[in-house]
């Protein structure tokens, strides 16, 4: 094996490094080398001079190097099967009846910048980083090795790979764009656009989180705010709610949930309407309309450190909205998919959001993402969905 570019740590980097974490910044290593390429693989040693691992590196990113592996062992098809097949077994002992769920997630599965879902014979992938982008190749061979795909979708056009010098872009890597695709979820039947839905065409983080509402829906007047493709509101239906009101500014994801509607069954119970959500919110409230269950199920708002404080008004003044369209002793169900924004931030939220709105609420559940998205205890980045349940007091 050719020798690797060798790069040093600096002492005070020993600490978080020895925790699993698998990111090094660029001000946490001794040199930062202008003359290597956006992605390619080099080995680190600590301040004494010992190999601790192997990873990719990008002078682009402050993030400069993310941590592959901590055995000296190659970067390449074998590797990347052999997580691949780590990560497959982790879902098949949580998610054994599943045929829609994440395979990759990234840091979590020790393949930082790579997340692949799959949706029955389709893997989507996002390569997020340039040293993924490079492994692009291996991977889809050992994808189409593993599960026989019809197809398999990259939906790079996320705006994260800007930072890393990467164009967004969609692109066909094996077979041909499927015309349509079907999944299950809890009994319920969905089609995903793989190719031009968001992310890569359905939330599967939320999945675990959609059969809260078998508690809540029941004889419920709901309201699904931020609705997409309607898997909230066409769960509440199917728990027995006795209408429900999807809302969301995307004419392609109405149509999309009026027909998911329709597949099911439940077209007589849900509506789905386009409008701006602030404004459908304001409107609602205006008209004095009431509600005995609403979900709020809104996209990052916080997607730069910049914009935290940006999106804490925004979160704060969709749920002081919803909090005044609750009937008496109704539920509130309000996530948030941004990282940026933590739990401890987003109670606080909360807590003045409810103040505004004069309502006082009971925290009856607090969930995260599915396990097909899981949580590594010393990578709390990997931590980023927020999903409580809040019951008004009267």
């Amino acid at each position: 094996m050719i020798p690797l570019p060798t790069l040093t740590l600096k002492p005070q980097t020993a600490k978080r490094f020895k925790t699993g974490h698998p990111w090094i910044f660029s001000n946490e290593l001794v040199r930062l080398p202008k003359e290597l390429e956006a992605g390619q693989i080099v080995d680190l040693k600590n301040h004494l001079g010992e190999w601790v691992g192997r990873g990719y590196f990008n002078p682009r990113s402050l993030i400069a190097v993310r941590l592959l592996t901590r055995k000296p062992v190659a970067i390449d098809e074998s590797f990347l099967e052999i997580k691949l097949r780590q990560a497959q077994a982790l879902r098949e002992q949580w998610l054994p009846d599943e045929a829609a769920y994440r395979i990759v997630f990234g840091e979590a599965d020790g393949l930082p910048g790579l997340v692949i879902d799959r949706y029955g014979s389709v893997p989507a992938a996002q390569l997020l980083t340039a040293g993924m982008d490079r492994l692009i190749e291996p991977i889809v061979r050992v994808l189409v090795k593993r599960y026989q795909p019809a197809t398999v979708i990259a939906r790079n056009d996320t705006a994260s790979r800007v930072l890393e010098g990467l164009p967004q872009e969609k692109r066909l890597l094996y077979g041909e764009i499927p015309s349509s695709l079907l999944i299950q979820k809890n009994g319920l039947s969905f089609e995903v656009d793989a190719w031009d839905g968001q992310k890569t065409g359905f939330f599967l983080d939320q999945s675990e989180n959609y059969r809260c509402l078998e508690e809540w829906a029941r004889g419920s007047r709901v309201l699904d705010a931020f609705c997409y493709t309607g898997a909230w509101g066409l769960h509440a239906a199917k728990y027995g709610a006795k209408s429900v009101l999807g809302m969301d500014s995307s004419e392609r994801a109405i149509l999309q949930s009026r027909a998911n509607a329709e597949r099911n069954g439940l077209g007589s119970i849900c509506r789905f309407i386009k409008e701006d959500v602030f404004e459908g919110l304001r409107r609602l409230q205006s008209a004095g309309d009431r509600f005995d269950l609403i979900v709020l199920d809104p996209p990052a708002f916080a997607k730069s450190r910049q914009k935290v404080k940006e999106a804490i008004r925004g979160y704060k003044e969709i749920n002081r909205l919803a909090m005044m369209l609750l009937s008496s002793n109704g539920a509130l169900i309000t996530c948030s998919c941004s990282h940026l924004i933590g739990l401890e931030m987003f109670r606080d939220m909360l807590v003045s959001a409810a103040a505004d709105a004069q309502r006082s609420f009971y925290i009856a559940d607090w969930r995260t993402q599915g396990r097909d998205h899981p949580i590594v205890l010393g990578i709390p980045e990997t931590h980023y969905l927020k999903c409580v349940v809040l019951q008004a007091t009267s």
